[in-house]
This record gives structure tokens, C-alpha cells and sequence, in this order.
């Protein structure tokens, strides 16, 4: 892809998840690929093409990210009769008039150059589909404004939730997981501060699990849990998400539930409670993790994306497969009435039934390919 820089058009003072809107449209900008990002045209026509953006909008970077595909393009709205221009990726000899369009105030509109393609934003139109956050998203597009801000804070987290994911983090952390990213956001602290919380609480509750702690250690992964929610969303807000971030976060998630299950079940043999077939209960939850997440990446290799946005089906079955979050449901509600044991067979036996699931998903999937070729997301295909 050719080189192309990146141009702020404008300032805006009013602050989003922490941050100005120039600041904002900065991160935008590096998030899409820009080389130089300033705020001065001359510097910014230096490079063989420019991508630029308002600093007194909101943007989605979804965007942003396909406008820096496609050079010679000017991305727009419809305001009070006439398009607003809200961004442009254009050649160098377009950066002087392309500005001055964008920078233009409301209600005297200057030309952008004739040659250049029109992306019309549409509010109604069709959702674009994310496959990193599992989801078809409506991009945000929206003044920044003392009166926009709440709404855009409501839009923009919603864009960064993913959409499939289990019961818990669906429809019960939302709410205050946007509260306390709001207040990680203003206070400064970083995604990976909080990963980092997250990852000290994992021990925290292990350790508790070990010792017959049940309660204790139960509210450690909770909160655990809740972390682990505010930390992507909060890089997502923020445009601060990086490769190690992403690494730190989900090789945390990918490798502690099954230790979880082993320190429950020491401290059930510590503690003397009795459970029927300790032993293979350990070993069903236990390997029947690993088991689950090999399946899972089976098919993300075979089909290229995840199994549990094949099918409408799929999706739904993901809100209760036996990951770390409804496994923690049955412990707890276990644990609650006096029967830890107990509540790590149920988790075994979710485990077993989970992994039959996904192997019947695996068959289906494979047999439908061969008939009719490669598969795809009910959600990129909608």
C-alpha cells in the first residue's frame, strides 16, 4: 500500500472517554496506518496521498479504516440539506482544497475537487460486519459536541462490546462495565493496568480455590471476570488497543480457567468434601477446556473464523458453552448452598456435553462445505 500521511483538520477541545477530539482524530489516524500525522496541510502534502479527518466529529475508525484503502475518496454526511465532508484520502495536489473543504463552518460550505469519489454516509444503512468483535456494527458518525457527548460515549462503547459472546458479559456487565471504563478513561489509566489487575486477581482466586475458600475466591473471578470485560473496552474507546495488549489480554483468557478447576479441586479434597469420581471429574474439566478450545480452533482453521458466528444457532449456544463465565454460574450457585463438589461435577458434565456439541457443530460444518462450498458468519451474510 502506498505510503500516505495523516492530516488532523481543525481542534476540538471537548473531551470522549478522556481525550480531546483532535486527540481522538490523531489515534484514528495512527490506528489506520498513517505515517506523519499532523495538523498542517503543507507538512501533511509531503507524502504521495493524505488521510485526513475532522477533528470535530466523531468517526468511526471502521471507516476511517476502509476510506485509508482507497485513495481519491471523500467520506460525507448529510447535514441541513448539504453533504458535510467528515474526511477524505486524497492525492497530494488535493490536500490544500480538500482541507479547506473539511474546515469550512457550518453553513458556508467550500468544494472539495470535482474528481474525487463521494462515500455518502448513510445512518440507515446496512451494519458493517466485524469479525474481531463478532458483530455487525453501526458506525458512529456524530458531532463532538458539550451536547453529543453522552450520546457519543453510549454509541461508541456499544461499538466496542463484542457482540457474541456468553450470558454474563451479554446482558449483565454493560452497564457498569461502561461506568467504571469511564472512569479508568478519566482517571488515565491504561488497558493494560487493568489487564494487569485482572491477571493478579487469577492468582488471587486460584489461591483462595486451593485453600476451600469457595466464596471468596468466587468473588476474586468475578471481578476477574469484570475486568477482563473493562480492559478491551477501554483500549477500544480510547484507540489505545496494541498487538502486546491483545496478546497480554487473551493469552490470560485462554490459559487460566482450567487451573481455576484444578485449585476448586484441591480445595475440595483439602477441605474433605465428597463428590462422586473426583478424579475424572478433574480430568473432564480439566482437559475437556483444552479439549473445547482445540475444537474451536479447528474450525477457525478449516473455515476461517470462529464457530460461534456460523449459525444463528451457533451464536446462541456460545451465551452458555462451558467457558470460564457460565462455568462460574454453576460454581457459584453450587458453592452458595454448601455443595462445591458437586457444582465441579456439573461443570464436568456441561464440559462433556459442550464438547459433544462441538464436535456435532464440526460435522455439520464440514458435510455442508463439501456440498456447498466454503461456509460463512450468519452475520457478514446478513
Amino acid at each position: 500500500m502506498m505510503a500516505f500521511s495523516g492530516l488532523v483538520v481543525g481542534d476540538c477541545t471537548v473531551h470522549l472517554w478522556g481525550i480531546t477530539g483532535g486527540e481522538r482524530a490523531r489515534r484514528t489516524l495512527a490506528n489506520a496506518g498513517a505515517g506523519t500525522i499532523t495538523s498542517d496541510a503543507e507538512t501533511a502534502a509531503q507524502a504521495p496521498s493524505c488521510l485526513m479527518v475532522r477533528a470535530d466529529w466523531v468517526v468511526d475508525p471502521a471507516l476511517i479504516g476502509l476510506l485509508a484503502k482507497e485513495a481519491g475518496t471523500v467520506l460525507a454526511t448529510r447535514g441541513e440539506g448539504q453533504l458535510v465532508p467528515l474526511a477524505a484520502h486524497v492525492a497530494a495536489d488535493d490536500v490544500a482544497a480538500t482541507t479547506r473543504a473539511l474546515a469550512a463552518p457550518a453553513g458556508s460550505p467550500q468544494p472539495w475537487p470535482e474528481h474525487l469519489r463521494v462515500i455518502e454516509h448513510d445512518p440507515a444503512a446496512p451494519f458493517l460486519y466485524l469479525a474481531i468483535l463478532r458483530k455487525r456494527l453501526k458506525p458512529v458518525v456524530m458531532p463532538l459536541t458539550e451536547n453529543t457527548v453522552a450520546a457519543a460515549e453510549r454509541a461508541t462503547f456499544t461499538g466496542a462490546y463484542k457482540g457474541i459472546t456468553d450470558v454474563v458479559t451479554k446482558y449483565l456487565w454493560p452497564v457498569p462495565a461502561r461506568w467504571v471504563t469511564r472512569w479508568c478513561a478519566q482517571a488515565g489509566l491504561t488497558p493494560n493496568a487493568v489487564t494487569l489487575a485482572s491477571l493478579v486477581l487469577v492468582f488471587v482466586a486460584m489461591a483462595l480455590f486451593a485453600q476451600g475458600s469457595f466464596l471468596a475466591g468466587l468473588a476474586a473471578a468475578w471481578i476477574m471476570t469484570f475486568l477482563d470485560t473493562v480492559d478491551g473496552k477501554l483500549a477500544r474507546v480510547t484507540l489505545t488497543s496494541t498487538r502486546f495488549g491483545n496478546f497480554f489480554d487473551h493469552g490470560i483468557d485462554l490459559i487460566h480457567p482450567p487451573f481455576w478447576w484444578l485449585a476448586w479441586h484441591w480445595g475440595c479434597i483439602g477441605a474433605g468434601v465428597a463428590y462422586p469420581t473426583p478424579d475424572l471429574t478433574l480430568a473432564v474439566t480439566f482437559a475437556g477446556y483444552v479439549v473445547l478450545r482445540l475444537l474451536e480452533g479447528a474450525f477457525v482453521l478449516r473455515h476461517g473464523f470462529q464457530i460461534h458466528v456460523w449459525r444463528r444457532v451457533d451464536s446462541r449456544f456460545r451465551l452458555v458453552v462451558a467457558r470460564r463465565n457460565p462455568n462460574l454460574i454453576v460454581l457459584t450457585i453450587f458453592a452458595l448452598v454448601g455443595l462445591p463438589g458437586w457444582g465441579l461435577v456439573t461443570v464436568a458434565i456441561w464440559t462433556a456435553i459442550s464438547i459433544a456439541v462441538h464436535a456435532v457443530q464440526l460435522t455439520q460444518a464440514e458435510l455442508s462445505a463439501r456440498r456447498g462450498g466454503p461456509l460463512a458468519s450468519w452475520l457478514a451474510a446478513s
